[in-house]
């Protein structure tokens, strides 16, 4: 009995809710149309500046500037009787012939032929400011021989003339070392080895190299007739086969 009440009532309540809401949402449509059609109705509350700047062309652009006036140049032609450096023949006969008369020629100077007025045999080519030049002597300044130049191994072998062979360290003979040590060396205006340093070598055979090189001899270096120093690099051979 208690639930037929609870399940009619229930069905009642759906029922009043369901025309409620369907009466809620027609009324909010009908509002929003309203507010829709009210502008399209009364136009007079629209801003009509703001219409009439939309609604007016913006002017035409200004037309472009002229173009400049064709200079035109006009060349005149000069009637000449030379043709490529030829008289040409005449196509009609002139009315008046005009004579031409010549100056007379400048009295005899006692020149040479080809000479200028006042002139005298025996005379210089270019007168006498190029007489002058031409007898003046011309000074070939001196080049400055640099100090020291840097010369290859090769050209510096050749200008040896004492060779002290190094000896073989016990050492580095009994390790089975050998090898090449390079070294870099400054030969001197007299001939004599001076900055004498290693680049490369085995560290044993190296104090033995630079004592046999500091004993080398050279011919000075000859530039420009002088003797300069030399920069120059150094290759000591140990082999174990040749000693």
């Amino acid at each position: 009995m208690f639930e037929d009440s609870l399940i009619e009532s229930g069905n009642k309540l759906k029922t009043k809710r369901g025309l409620t809401t369907t009466i809620s949402v027609a009324f909010q449509l009908m509002l929003i149309a309203v507010m829709v059609l009210i502008p399209l109705l009364f136009t007079e509350a629209l801003p009509k500046t703001q219409l009439m700047t939309f609604l007016v062309a913006p002017p035409p652009p200004p037309p472009p500037p002229p173009p400049p006036a064709a200079v035109v140049h006009v060349v005149k032609q000069i009637q000449t009787n030379l043709d490529n450096g030829q008289l040409r023949t005449p196509t009609k006969i002139p009315q008046k012939i005009l004579d031409i008369k010549e100056d007379a020629a400048p009295p005899d100077m006692g020149g040479v032929v080809g000479g200028v007025p006042g002139g005298v045999p025996g005379g210089s080519m270019g007168g006498v400011l190029g007489g002058i030049i031409g007898n003046a002597t011309t000074a070939v300044p001196k080049v400055a021989t640099p100090q020291r130049v840097r010369v290859s191994a090769g050209v510096t072998q050749g200008l040896v003339i004492k060779k002290v062979n190094p000896v073989y360290p016990p050492l580095a003979r009994s390790a089975r070392v050998q090898g090449n040590v390079v070294l870099q060396a400054e030969i001197s205006k007299t001939g004599d080895i001076q900055n004498l340093h290693a680049i490369s070598g085995h560290p044993l055979l190296i104090p033995a190299a630079i004592d046999a090189v500091k004993q080398w001899k050279y011919k000075p270096y000859i530039l420009n007739g002088e003797p300069v120093e030399v920069d120059t690099q150094i290759t000591v051979i140990f082999s174990l086969s040749g000693g």
